[in-house]
């Protein structure tokens, strides 16, 4: 269903235009790892350096409430790669090691939709979407895969580990491969070639550049390592450093080319702080894999040279969804290919700081949560839930819903209406990762101490 839709669009691309508009922006979203909210200096941090982000940021837009469509990576990658709700195609939880979780092969992701517009389009990193033969990334839209398949890895090579099967492994598209050094540089250097490969051809280009820092195993490389020896958490600064220092050899790619005025640059974190790499929520309440306000905010930058103010703020609610709607349009992407489409065009708002009332929706299991205008309500197991005003409340720890009734009874129905929108979940976690997830909600909807953040807790 999905290659007629495309094919006939396609059709209607070649006859409605003969050739390439040399206007088309290129394309670039650069997508952390775990990384904590704040943990940027662009951000307000002074312990994490992230110089090359900094200068990013004033090159163009920060949004100050930004948000991811879930807590947890596989999901939302799913749901930045189409710009729909991923739980409308159930696509809702992380995956595991069960092979049969993974990626619908029929929604259009932003490659494909782009690649109708005459994009070539490169994928380098991390995919986590699944490793069935349908889910790999030239079946979805990418020319170029250098990466790897599953949800993380090592970051120095070490041949005595590689497993002819494993998802572990780095790919080039389908050959199997290796690399020296640190796997954070070779992602940057791997994303420069593509750049200066497209740079060659009158192609416009779309690069989905995936960190896996600084998401665990906690590696860095010695010298920087030194360099941060008195940090408090010397590693994950590090691993930072070196993410960033990439993201600075790109940027550097792109203006050597001449391309980075013509070159649209997305950067944010798939979710929130983990537990377990030293990240900070800060200020925020909750951490990866929850759906308070620390578990889904990310840190979210936009540049476009001359298209878009430089050094400014962006208060209005963005979500990872829009970046496809907005891609997808500045490009003239036929509309039939966001059909779809959960997420709204940022241009249309981002000059004139224009913020409306929007409601954003999240669901995982058994946890599910709606944020309109200042309130938010977090449901768990279908009765129990808490509401917060997040404007007075952003540590949200004051439960409004005895005060608040109808505010209360107005975002439940919300939630209830977009729920009947969604199908069930394909798959869910594993029973122990459920059960310690469950435990975590009742105690910080509670404002209790957490009694168990991982199912080695339980024990």
């Amino acid at each position: 269903m999905k290659k007629l839709a495309l094919f006939f669009v396609c059709i209607l691309t070649l006859i409605s235009c003969s050739s390439i508009n040399d206007s088309k922006p290129n394309i670039i979203i650069i997508l952390a790892d775990d990384a904590g909210y704040s943990d940027f200096g662009f951000m307000g941090s002074d312990e994490i350096k992230t110089p090359n982000l900094d200068q990013l940021a004033l090159d163009g837009v920060t949004f100050n409430n930004a948000y991811v469509s879930a807590s947890v990576c596989s999901p939302s990658r799913a749901g930045l790669l189409t710009g729909m709700y991923q739980q409308r195609f159930g696509h809702e939880c992380n995956l595991d090691s069960d092979v049969n979780n993974s990626f619908d092969p029929n929604q259009i992701t932003i490659a494909e939709a782009l690649k109708t517009e005459g994009y070539t389009t490169g994928l380098i990193g991390k995919w986590h979407l699944g490793d069935k033969t349908q889910n790999h990334p030239l079946k979805n839209g990418f020319d170029y895969f250098w990466g790897f398949i599953s949800g993380a890895r090592n970051y120095f090579y070490n041949p005595d580990e590689v497993n002819r099967n494993s998802i572990r492994n780095v790919v080039e598209n389908y050959s199997q491969t290796n690399f020296e050094g640190y796997l954070t540089d070779v992602l940057g250097e791997k994303a420069i070639s593509f750049i200066d490969k497209s740079n060659q051809s009158n192609n416009p280009f779309f690069l989905f550049l995936s960190f896996n820092a600084p998401h665990t195993p906690m590696q860095a490389k010695e010298e920087v390592l030194e360099k941060f020896k008195n940090n408090p958490r010397q590693v994950y600064a590090s691993m930072m450093w070196s993410m960033d220092e990439a993201i600075g050899h790109v940027i550097d790619a792109l203006k050597e080319n001449n391309q980075y005025d013509n070159t649209i640059i997305y950067f944010l974190s798939d979710n929130g702080a983990a537990m377990s790499n030293n990240a900070s929520p800060f200020p925020y309440k909750g951490w990866k894999g929850n759906q308070f306000e620390g578990g889904i905010k990310t840190p979210m930058i936009m540049t476009w040279k001359n298209k878009i103010k430089s050094n400014t703020q962006f208060d209005g609610f963005t979500s990872a969804l829009d970046i496809f709607k907005t891609s997808l349009e500045v490009s003239n992407v036929n509309d039939d290919l966001m059909a779809n489409a959960d997420g709204k065009n940022i241009m249309n708002y981002l000059n004139d700081n224009i913020i409306q009332n929007e409601n954003l929706f999240w669901r995982k299991d058994k946890m599910a949560t709606v944020r309109s205008g200042n309130y938010k309500l977090i449901r768990l197991n279908d009765t129990s839930t808490v509401l917060y005003n997040i404007e007075n409340n952003y540590f949200e720890d004051l439960d409004l819903k005895l005060k608040e009734p109808s505010v209360h009874d107005s975002l439940f129905k919300l939630l209830l209406d977009w729920e009947d929108r969604l199908i069930d979940p394909n798959w869910v976690e594993n029973k122990d990762w459920n059960i310690v997830t469950e435990m975590i909600y009742e105690d910080l909807m509670a404002n209790k101490d957490i009694r168990a953040v991982s199912p080695k807790d339980l024990n």
